[in-house]
């Protein structure tokens, strides 16, 4: 059994989740869910402690003590060796220089090779293409779309981090204009108005034409962005995934327009399986290889 069982967890700024996960059937072993908020500014050792206690109690619900672990954990990060380069992001700064894959192997009690640390972009493509938008294609891109910009290609069955968030856009960088913020820089500039996030520009849709024209606006500046990436590795599919992309219906016709107008055919789709695409990607690395996944 434990040949086929493996934990994927994934850490975000303010949470972990863990699930265990079947990964020959490709299913989560849905009694295992555990999700725990965590202060991402507290010191190392509490971090540490809460981790690893949420871990231990998604094992338990197997009758089973922790084994093999993958961790899909966001950047900047040494995923080889497993030390946190996370600084000056209002989270995780006690972890800096720390080397988290030991660290939490000695809190589980098990070999630190048990551990694998991941991407968590890619964690969330590898989570697709194994079990949802992105079964049965071979050249994908990955974009997870939220407070930053989070990318990863899957071709031929490798999937690796992008790292496109810091790409020459227009008059900035690409994760100025798709994230969060864009969104409510752009609403105010045309309405005057502040919003608090995509989900409430949403809520305001059928009242309020501006919003309509931020959309497409979102729509049309992605399609720019992705066709040369597209182009350059014959891409097959575009996954979107993150918060923004529960918002798919209100910019993709303008998505689909800008590819279509640059003669670009490629089918594009929100992500399928939500958080659990982290999960399910983690530990299908994990399970396929710690060498599987490197900066691209």
């Amino acid at each position: 059994m434990n040949e086929v069982i493996v934990a994927g967890a994934d850490i975000g700024g303010s949470h972990i989740t863990v699930a265990i996960i079947d990964v020959n059937t490709g299913k989560i072993i849905n009694s295992t869910r555990r999700r725990k908020e965590i202060d991402p500014n507290r010191h190392a050792e509490a971090i540490f402690q809460s981790w690893s206690a949420v871990i231990k109690e998604s094992f338990k619900a197997i009758n089973s003590k922790p084994s093999k672990i993958g961790i899909a954990m966001p950047g900047p990060f040494d995923y080889v060796n497993g030390i946190s380069y996370i600084r000056g992001q209002n989270k995780y700064d006690a972890l800096y220089g720390l080397n988290v894959k030991e660290q939490l192997a000695e809190k589980l009690e098990i070999a630190h090779g048990n551990i694998t640390i991941f991407n968590d972009a890619a964690c969330f493509l590898q989570g697709e293409v194994f079990g949802g938008a992105g079964k049965g294609f071979n050249r994908i891109i990955g974009l997870s779309l939220g407070t930053g910009l989070g990318s990863a290609w899957s071709i031929d069955g490798e999937t690796e981090d992008a790292d496109l968030w810091g790409s020459a856009y227009r008059e900035g960088i690409a994760e100025d204009y798709f994230s969060t913020r864009w969104f409510l820089k752009r609403y105010k500039e045309v309405s005057g108005n502040d919003v608090s996030n995509v989900k409430e520009l949403v809520g305001t849709a059928k009242e309020d034409g501006l919003v309509k024209k931020v959309f497409d606006e979102f729509g049309t500046n992605l399609a720019g962005f992705l066709i040369p990436y597209i182009n350059a590795e014959q891409l097959q599919l575009v996954i979107l995934g993150g918060n923004i992309s529960l918002a798919f219906d209100f910019f993709s016709a303008a998505l689909k327009a800008g590819l279509e107008q640059a003669g670009v055919c490629i089918e594009t789709r929100p992500a399928a399986l939500g958080e659990d695409a982290a999960l399910l990607g983690a530990a299908n690395i994990h399970y396929l290889s710690s060498d599987s996944l490197h900066t691209r």
